[in-house]
């Protein structure tokens, strides 16, 4: 009797733990560089989410938005060497690594979602190849409503920003300023604000979503729909800490993003449009293109594509070739 009056606490405290809930449940930390107001960190939040939901809790990732853990440039190299799980990057600021991440970069290359999506499909074997390379795996992708052109002045011609400062975030961006004749400033999202209204860029070629967050009308007055390229986001997880995983929560991961990829292409025209009447209605000039100007520009984009092609023929041309079947 005093044997059983021992063993049944111990038995009670096992059969707790065994149907509790785990306090051994991971947690993953996925750093993002924009707010919480933007598409891609709502979709992010939707996805760890999900994941949460249909791991009962086993796994939970925390997602840390406005480059708050990790800033945006050091988020690729966090996650290849295990400092986080999972990060989300601008697919572009990876255009030193190789060549292909700098796809959606080239101006009028592909100007409307289903030219994106077709480029997107066209590159992703190579963009996989690469992250494979990295000790990185794909997730999924979030497109950007399209580029277009912020100033503090009207500009019907490349002349009239010729010599200012231009915001570049990517070795595209940066070539494309040159290109302009204007010089490429690097300057982060969260920075914007501070760097147009100290004179450190006095123009940026950026989405909607990026001006109406972050209150463009407080420092400059005009946005010229050039709509020159649409961009993406990708979510990449560390292949080790992935393959440690149970072959059930790893299908949690794969259908969850699956489901967030979907949902970027489905909502982003809606956020274009939205956020495009937020700049008019805050009084911010929303214009279409001069004729001369979106010349000029298309004349870029062929350059900076023929450039780019010559980078690396014998990964980009199959990609060029099969986005243009």
């Amino acid at each position: 009797m005093k044997l059983l009056k021992t063993l049944l606490p111990a038995m009670a405290f096992t059969a707790a733990a065994m149907t509790a809930p785990s306090t051994l449940a991971a947690q993953w930390n996925m750093p993002t560089p924009y707010g919480d107001a933007n598409l891609p960190t709502q979709i992010a939040y939707g996805f760890a989410e999900d994941i949460k939901e249909s791991t009962g809790g086993e796994l939970d990732i925390k997602v840390h938005s406005g480059a708050s853990l990790i800033k945006h440039p050091e988020i690729p190299r966090a996650v290849r060497t295990g400092q986080v799980q999972l990060g989300e990057v601008f697919i572009g600021i990876m255009g030193n690594t190789h060549p292909i991440f700098k796809h959606d970069n080239i101006p009028f290359l592909a100007t409307d979602y289903e030219q994106a999506h077709k480029l997107w499909e066209a590159a992703k074997p190579e963009i996989e190849k690469q992250l494979n390379k990295e000790g990185l795996m794909l997730l999924y992708t979030v497109p950007w409503p399209a580029q277009s052109l912020y100033t503090k002045k009207p500009v019907n011609s490349l002349a009239d920003i010729a010599g200012t400062k231009m915001r570049a975030y990517s070795p595209s961006t940066s070539r494309l300023a040159d290109l302009m004749n204007t010089t490429p400033t690097t300057v982060q999202v969260p920075d914007i604000p501070q760097a147009f209204s100290t004179g450190i860029i006095d123009a940026m070629i950026t989405s909607p979503s990026t001006g109406a967050n972050g209150q463009a009308w407080d420092y400059l007055s005009d946005f010229t729909e050039i709509k020159a390229w649409i961009p993406k986001n990708f979510v990449v997880v560390n292949k080790r800490a992935f393959k440690r995983l149970d072959k059930e929560t790893q299908k949690a991961i794969l259908d969850a993003a699956a489901k967030a990829e979907a949902r970027g292409w489905d909502e982003v025209v809606a956020q274009e449009a939205k956020d495009t009447k937020t700049l008019a209605d805050n009084g911010i000039t929303v214009t279409k293109p001069s004729e001369q100007l979106l010349n000029e520009l298309q004349a870029i984009g062929v350059t900076m594509t023929e450039e780019w092609e010559a980078e690396n023929p014998q990964a980009l041309t199959p990609v060029l070739n099969a986005y243009r079947q």
